[in-house]
């Protein structure tokens, strides 16, 4: 089946579109087919190549795996062992191929098939200045705001907040929405994804994005803009963690991190978790160098 999410083309085999993830995937379902710019194929059992060397190994908590970034003679490899000794799971990629291996098959936990898919989306998206950027994003007055911050610091209480204590505010994402830049004079937009973390919020609508807002917890409410490198360091986590470990793939997250700062205001926002910090930040996005 043909899949359509932000302007990027994926071809996924119908034996793996089922389960929880197949629900998430249906609102992005292609109108027409097309030529596939990741085109994901079932084979046999991926192993590292010669000259494999490992970039990254972590831990996997949807799936209870252990897994592996690594690059070898034949392109990136991504390995998820599950530690309940269930089958593992491995993801091929190679630079300027829109094939995807996988021998992901319908009896591994359906966990694996998603987050290999995002890396793979993230791996082919990096040529089209495309990224997931981890973030909760709520849409107000036309136009998208992206709250970054570690995992706890309160994105999701922060944008539920938005909803609660500002008229009009609706969430497109609350896990890893994609952000695009265009072509140079373009503003960079916000897309839905079927990646939302725990909430179930799948939306095929993509947004002009008004800002970036990076939170830590605090005892008061305070904002500030960020300078230029202050905003390349608040958004730079954000980004897919184990590419960072590349330089190749480093350097076109920069290079997409460049163009989208370079059109977007970034807010650090010191906060409580009540309606004030809310909107706080609402007012200083949107009535910013307004008065």
């Amino acid at each position: 089946m043909d899949f359509l999410i932000a302007d990027i083309r994926i071809d996924l085999p119908d034996e793996l579109f089922a389960g929880r993830f197949a629900r998430a995937l249906a609102p992005f379902a292609a109108a027409a087919p097309g030529v596939a710019d990741l085109a994901l194929t079932r084979t046999h059992a991926i192993g590292a190549a010669h000259e494999y060397r490992e970039l990254d190994r972590f831990d996997f908590p949807d799936a209870d795996a252990d897994c592996r970034f690594g690059r070898d003679a034949e392109g990136y490899l991504l390995e998820m062992i599950p530690r309940s000794g269930t089958a593992s799971a491995s993801f091929r990629m190679r630079r300027g191929n829109p094939a995807v291996e996988t021998d992901f098959a319908p009896h591994h936990d359906p966990a694996l098939l998603r987050f290999g898919l995002w890396t793979a989306y993230n791996f082919i998206g990096l040529s089209r200045t495309t990224l997931a950027v981890h973030s909760s994003v709520v849409l107000h007055r036309g136009g998208a705001v992206l709250v970054l911050g570690e995992s706890g610091t309160g994105k999701s209480t922060h944008t539920r907040l938005w909803r609660k204590h500002i008229p009009g505010t609706e969430l497109l994402n609350d896990d890893s929405p994609i952000v695009k830049v265009g072509r140079e004079g373009d503003s960079p937009e916000v897309y839905g994804s079927p990646w939302s973390g725990k909430t179930p919020c799948y939306r095929n609508e993509h947004y002009p994005i008004r800002a970036l807002l990076r939170l830590s917890q605090a005892p008061h409410n305070r904002i500030r803009r960020l300078r230029p490198l202050e905003a390349i360091g608040a958004l730079l986590p954000s980004c897919p963690p184990s590419f960072a470990h590349d330089k190749s793939l480093m350097d076109d997250i920069c290079a997409t991190v460049s163009g989208l700062l370079a059109h977007t205001p970034c807010y650090h926002l010191e906060c409580l978790p009540d309606g004030d910090a809310a909107r706080l930040a609402c007012d200083t996005i949107f009535n910013d160098g307004l008065r």
